[in-house]
């Protein structure tokens, strides 16, 4: 028998289990990028249905530095458990390249996991990595692309974590299209949820990822990239079943914030600002102040 005051409630479903149930709609799921708790606060009040968390404005809002590998994992893990604590949509998250061999990808993957994550992107670029549509990037070869996601997939396994496993190969710039197509085949044999070719250069080979690979397949929609910016209901036409947009948010932010700056130093009032009634709701006071009356017959002004 239950202790006397002990209240007994259903099991939740996992992050997880909602974006793969989410994903089985056969729906495009479209995710802006988070960089910080406030931006995913906003995805969830304008009505997404999850979000990602972007290495490159994780880079930029936390240690105000480009996304070349500068960032560590305990960083980046730090920001996936501020971010879910705030949200209660699925979060799916950059894991880089794992932070290292084969043995941190597991560590990052089971990390990403406790702290919330719905899902882990795991990539196949050699560290110190960058961002997929910037010059530079190099990527390990097949086996030790491979062994990333099998990591990836036993570490899930042996923590008893339910979490998704997103597998980006970035070998279409070094390497050719055929190669990308095969490491991403690969990848779904050894247990990828999600299949990544970073930066088609067309929508010729956008057709071609989503018609040769098999499972889920991710768009990544980088403004000014080398990738074409389709429409959603294009992308889901091609064949895509998710598209994340890792930059709009930041670039929008970054780019208010510069013209309420250069107003400020020309001695203008900036406009466009938010009332502070409204500014203070999607910070949360109002859920604070409807808390705090719980513990306190005040009630604040």
């Amino acid at each position: 028998m239950a202790a006397t005051g002990s209240v007994t409630t259903a099991p939740q479903q996992t992050a997880a289990a909602r974006l793969r149930a989410r994903l089985e709609t056969g729906r495009l799921l479209v995710t802006p990028s988070c960089g910080d708790a406030l931006s995913a606060r906003l995805i969830e009040d304008a009505g997404f249905d999850a979000m990602f968390m972007s290495g490159f404005a994780v880079s930029a809002h936390r240690i105000g530095a480009p996304d070349a590998g500068l960032i560590s994992y305990g960083e980046m893990r730090d920001a996936v458990r501020d971010i879910c604590a705030v949200t209660k949509l699925p979060v799916l998250a950059d894991g880089d390249t794992g932070y290292g061999n084969a043995m941190n990808v597991r560590r990052t993957v089971a990390g990403y996991a406790r702290a919330g994550a719905a899902a882990v992107m795991i990539e196949d670029q050699v560290a110190p990595k960058r961002c997929g549509h910037t010059k530079g990037k190099l990527v390990v070869d097949r086996a030790e692309a491979i062994d990333r996601v099998r990591a990836a997939d036993d570490a899930r396994r042996a923590s008893g974590q339910d979490i998704l496993i997103i597998a980006r190969t970035d070998a279409r710039h070094g390497h050719g299209l055929d190669e990308a197509l095969a490491r991403a085949e690969a990848f779904h044999a050894a247990g990828a949820d999600i299949l990544f070719v970073e930066a088609p250069h067309s929508e010729a080979e956008m057709r071609r990822i989503c018609s040769e690979l098999p499972g889920w397949k991710m768009a990544n929609m980088v403004e000014g990239g080398a990738t074409p910016i389709l429409p959603p209901e294009q992308l889901a036409d091609i064949g895509y079943n998710h598209a994340a947009y890792p930059l709009t948010l930041m670039s929008a932010a970054m780019r208010a914030m510069q013209d309420a700056l250069a107003a400020l130093r020309d001695g203008q009032p900036p406009q466009g600002l938010l009332a502070f009634e409204e500014l203070r709701r999607l910070v949360g006071f109002n859920d604070y102040y409807d808390l705090e009356t719980r513990y306190s017959d005040r009630r604040p002004d």
